[in-house]
């Protein structure tokens, strides 16, 4: 039995770790809670008590506390420390190293993987303090469960709100019983935008900030896959596990993807790729000479489409179809042409998907006529779904039983 450490900070949603509880139970797994002081505020320690059947840590220096040094050996033995709602007082303490509470002490102490899941009014979650918070903890290897998007208890409608109990748990049951199932396989994910320089100063580009292809390669390497990230300039961390390459033209990602396919069983590509470039780079900087500057551009190599006609037995390619019109047809039409495996098809003028924003609303359309319409939803969790339908692909099947 998997035993989960839950922290529970001191948030309004402080209320949706109460049925967090009762469902990872009913799921099989061994709850431990632990609470901040403003967490009690509320909700009754003993209402997680009840639910989980074991006593509740709170504060470390009461005599009469079940805990006390135990929450040394409860952090040690735990498969899972979740922490859900993390608000940004936690994520403040947590990304400074501060252990001033029983919470914080047990984080610091454990060596199990550690969650958050941000939970705050929009603005307090869009502070760049706050995402710098955000950003310290990936780095350290921290997975950060992105905060759904609704209306809060203050009226404000945005993102932070708590993902529903059933999602978290769905988080949980897909980390415990995926286990290492890509484990073996090679997975390249393209991430980011290209640019293509026009002189020394100026490029053509797009506000791609790499968000779903680092998901994917977290979601890859999280599950056992060799995972090999081409990413364009982007200001996220690298996946723990994950091995980093930057490129910054279409055409040196098209190189390095020519060069790995060999070696690779999944290719992911999420890159926010430019299908034209300059047909000449101006040596130096161009200067303001006339009211209009007449640009000549030439079609950039589609990389992706060459992967289809050199794809194998085995080898499973998946695109992205950024589209703002006749979506469908257009995604089914490069799903044929590229030899795709499976296309992520997403309408970027709908409200929360597209470029630099945390969410996603896309449909998957697969090479055998399957259509799946997702909902809005966090882009670490879109990553799970699909390398889930793309891993139940037969091509996949072949990959796995190859390793």
């Amino acid at each position: 039995m998997n035993l989960i450490l839950l922290g529970v900070s001191g948030g309004i949603a402080a209320y949706k770790a109460a049925e967090l509880v009762r469902l990872l139970i009913r799921r099989g797994y061994e709850v431990h809670v632990v609470m901040t002081a403003n967490a009690t505020r509320f909700v009754a320690p003993l209402t997680f008590q009840a639910l989980s059947g074991h006593p509740v840590g709170v504060d470390p220096w009461d005599p009469h506390s079940e805990w006390g040094m135990a929450h040394i050996d409860r952090a040690r033995e735990a498969d899972l420390f979740l922490i859900a709602p993390a608000t940004a007082d936690l994520l403040a303490r947590l990304a400074a190293g501060v252990a001033d509470d029983l919470l914080t002490t047990a984080a610091l102490a454990t060596d199990a993987p550690v969650w958050v899941s941000p939970s705050m009014n929009p603005k307090m979650l869009a502070h760049p303090a706050t995402r710098a918070n955000l950003h310290t903890l990936r780095e350290r290897g921290l997975r950060v469960l992105e905060s759904g998007v609704g209306e809060m208890a203050c009226g404000d409608v945005g993102p932070g709100r708590l993902p529903e109990p059933e999602q978290i748990a769905d988080a949980v049951d897909r980390h415990f019983s995926q286990g290492k199932d890509m484990a073996g396989l090679r997975v390249l994910v393209t991430a980011g935008p290209t640019r293509e320089y026009l002189d020394p100063v100026r490029f053509l580009s797009n506000p791609s900030t790499g968000r779903m292809g680092f998901a994917l390669a977290e979601a890859a390497a999280e599950r056992g896959a060799r995972v090999t990230l081409l990413t364009g300039v982007s200001a996220l961390p690298t996946p723990p596990g994950v091995e980093r390459v930057e490129i910054e033209s279409a055409e040196d990602l098209g190189r390095e993807m020519l060069a790995r396919f060999p070696e690779t069983d999944f290719v992911i590509a999420s890159a926010a790729v430019s299908d034209y470039t300059p047909a000449e780079r101006a040596p130096n900087k161009i200067k303001k000479k006339s009211d209009e500057l007449v640009l000549r551009l030439k079609k950039v190599p589609d990389a992706l489409a060459e992967l289809g006609k050199r794809k194998k037995e085995g080898q499973v390619l998946v695109g992205f179809a950024a589209e703002t019109e006749d979506t469908e047809a257009n995604a089914l039409k490069k799903l044929r042409e590229k030899n795709l495996d499976l296309i992520v098809l997403n309408d970027i003028l709908q409200p929360g998907a597209g470029f630099a924003v945390e969410t996603n609303r896309v449909t998957l359309l697969d090479a055998k006529g399957g259509r799946e319409e997702l909902p809005l939803m966090p882009k670490r969790a879109l990553a799970d779904l699909i390398l889930d339908r793309a891993s139940a692909s037969d091509r996949a099947v072949v990959a796995v039983s190859q390793k």
